[in-house]
């Protein structure tokens, strides 16, 4: 608490002067009075602004002539009037810019501002929605305050001008205040005016917030105490800046040292609670890093990825199994026939043998002859026919080879694909990130058709555990995935909730602005109204001073004539011209006074059917037909006037 009391001390005046020397440790600007304490450094008068407070700044800081310091006198000749302050905010940095943005709409926003507010309207307002802003905020300051319909682009520079805005700001740039030149010197001083107007509220305040900043539920700022030191600090460093000095570092460590005993601060506290602030932010910048990546989103891309090559891998093997299959039943189909030409060729190689034993041991007779031709004949044709049937055999040979070898080429082909996806999915070679030290690689060539088998054997186990793991992987992501859309589920029944409840508010304001429409139709007609009325109070005003107007020519030929006679009987109506003078005298003194009450009367009942106009929508029916009723009774009261007036004269 006492840290907020000293950023309140700090804050509550704000600098006179540019400095001359630029000291970041300079303590002068952090423990100063507030306003309300230093009329000779000027405030702002509310509701209705003056330019007072800079008359008193100039005849505080101007020109010196006499005293201590002569030769300095042209040190603070900036007050005068005659330079210009340079703005020392950084309106050119978008950051800066954007979060005064913020500010403006936060202000806006919890005020009430009657029009409509987007960050697309406040990055680039127009000169009206400019206005209206600037009017809306001004009237903080002074309720009863209306922004003229003509001129606008001179009375807000004006306005500024006469609240004491330290910077210029030009008539040019308010006739294209969204353009990117001139859009933050008027946000600027936007920024500055709802500065003034917290200032306003705080001083307007009667009493402080917290209580138990100040001992016994008294505010230091308001006592004795704070003023004298405030002015023993004030006198000690302004005569040392009169003598020459620009820095005074031992006053305000001993002005420090003096309001933390007057305000009992605790050191200790204050640094406990920088720390607590420095963690805090660490945690927020912590949070602020994770919300921009999408834990959710990179899991989920890592699952898609998972599962196409999953995918993949299951299409591959089942296109390795089925040609796996389809080489083993070409195989087998060649296996069988390759044993029956074998099978056949040994018996036929066994019956020539056999024939050429016989022929050998054997003594041959004509029908043996005649049979051995017959037969040789026979054997030739089967000799032919299996000649044949051996070409046959040779070219379904061939051709098999043929298929065999665009097999295996296929085979190759698919091999090099399997390595190629292999190498994707680091399966290979050993030291692969995926492999876990086995050897996915295969060989078919290097090797004969066991070492295959057993190497197919040894990878399918080795890639159905992979797979095993890669099922179990997508399993437990499944299972986040559907805990991650029940909650997605009640996240969007509650959006559901709350768009339902944004449209019932939608309708209840557009019911209020129906209601409101309504009555701002009821207020013009009302004050077209009065303003019938005025016009015939004015007209009836006109006809008082024709009348009043009228007896005094009356008096003054009455004067003339009696002026006449004084020449012709001075002597006889000497008495007679005393009582006329008397009676003239006292007749204009009555005439005058009437006027002066009628006129009076006529700008009392203006202002107060102005004020009346102005709160038409929430006074009700009784206090207009009173209003009428007063408005009556002077009328009568006029002509009762007019006519003892007549009577008078009479």
């Amino acid at each position: 608490m006492e840290r907020v009391r000293l950023s309140r001390v700090k804050g509550s005046r704000p600098s006179e002067q540019s400095l001359r020397v630029q000291d970041s440790n300079r303590m002068s600007l952090m423990y100063t009075t507030p306003q309300s304490k230093q009329p000779s450094f000027g405030k702002l008068n509310i509701p209705k602004p003056q330019s007072g407070t800079s008359e008193r700044r100039t005849s505080f800081f101007g020109p010196r002539t006499s005293g201590v310091g002569m030769p300095r006198n042209s040190i603070m000749s900036g007050f005068g009037g005659t330079e210009k302050i340079k703005d020392a905010r950084p309106l050119h940095d978008k950051s800066y810019v954007q979060q005064c943005i913020r500010q403006l709409h936060e202000f806006l926003t919890e005020q009430g501002y009657p029009g409509t507010l987007s960050s697309k309207t406040l990055q680039s307002p127009s000169t009206k929605e400019f206005v209206k802003m600037f009017e809306f905020i001004y009237c903080q300051l002074d309720p009863t305050f209306e922004m003229p319909n003509s001129k606008v682009e001179e009375e807000v520079p004006a306005l500024f001008k006469t609240l004491g805005y330290p910077f210029v700001l030009s008539k040019c740039s308010m006739y294209s205040v969204g353009a990117p030149h001139t859009w933050p010197q008027a946000l600027g001083a936007l920024m500055w005016l709802i500065d003034n107007v917290k200032i306003n509220w705080s001083l307007n305040k009667p009493k402080l917030l917290f209580s138990d900043f100040c001992e016994d539920g008294e505010n230091i700022e308001e006592g004795a105490e704070f003023n004298k030191l405030f002015l023993d600090y004030t006198a000690e460093t302004y005569s040392k800046f009169m003598q020459g000095d620009d820095t005074f570092e031992e006053e305000d460590e001993a002005f420090l040292v003096k309001l933390k005993k007057l305000y009992n601060v605790d050191e200790a506290l204050l640094a406990t609670m920088e720390e607590k602030h420095t963690i805090l932010t660490d945690e927020v910048k912590k949070l602020e890093k994770e919300s921009q990546t999408d834990r959710l989103m990179t899991k989920r891309m890592e699952k898609m990825k998972l599962q196409a090559d999953l995918k993949k891998l299951q299409s591959y093997r089942a296109s390795l199994d089925s040609f796996k299959d389809n080489l083993e039943k070409k195989d087998s189909e060649l296996n069988a026939e390759l044993e029956t030409s074998v099978s056949h060729l040994e018996t036929l190689k066994h019956e020539r043998n056999e024939l050429q034993h016989l022929l050998q041991n054997q003594k041959f007779t004509p029908a043996d002859v005649e049979r051995i031709n017959r037969e040789k004949r026979e054997l030739l044709q089967t000799i032919s026919s299996l000649t044949k049937s051996l070409e046959n055999t040779e070219q379904h040979k061939w051709n098999e080879e043929i298929a065999l070898a665009k097999v295996k080429e296929k085979a190759e082909l698919k091999l090099t694909e399997y390595h190629k996806l292999a190498r994707k999915l680091k399966l290979i070679p050993i030291s692969a990130e995926n492999a876990c030290g086995h050897d996915f690689e295969i060989r078919p060539f290097e090797c004969g058709a066991g070492s295959m088998v057993q190497c197919k054997t040894q990878i399918q186990m080795q890639l159905r555990k992979l797979v095993g793991d890669v099922e179990e992987e997508n399993s437990r992501l499944t299972n986040m995935k559907l805990s991650l859309e029940e909650s997605c589920e009640q996240v969007n029944s509650i959006i559901t909730d709350k768009t339902n409840d944004l449209k019932q508010l939608r309708e209840q304001i557009r019911k209020l602005d129906e209601r409101w429409e309504g009555e701002q139709q009821e207020l013009a007609r009302e004050e077209q109204e009065w303003a019938a009325e005025m016009e015939s109070v004015e007209n009836h005003r006109k006809l008082l001073e024709k009348k009043v107007n009228y007896g005094y020519d009356e008096a003054v030929q009455q004067l003339k004539a009696a002026q006449q006679q004084y020449h012709l009987v001075l002597q006889e109506t000497n008495e007679e011209r005393r009582t006329v003078a008397n009676n003239l005298a006292s007749v204009f003194t009555t005439a005058a006074n009437h006027l002066s009450i009628t006129e009076k009367c006529l700008e009392d009942l203006h202002s107060r059917v102005q004020r009346i106009c102005s709160k038409a929508v929430e006074e009700d029916e009784a206090a207009i037909q009173k209003l009428q009723e007063t408005l009556k009774d002077f009328m009568s009261k006029a002509k009762n006037i007019v006519q003892i007036f007549g009577q008078q004269k009479n």
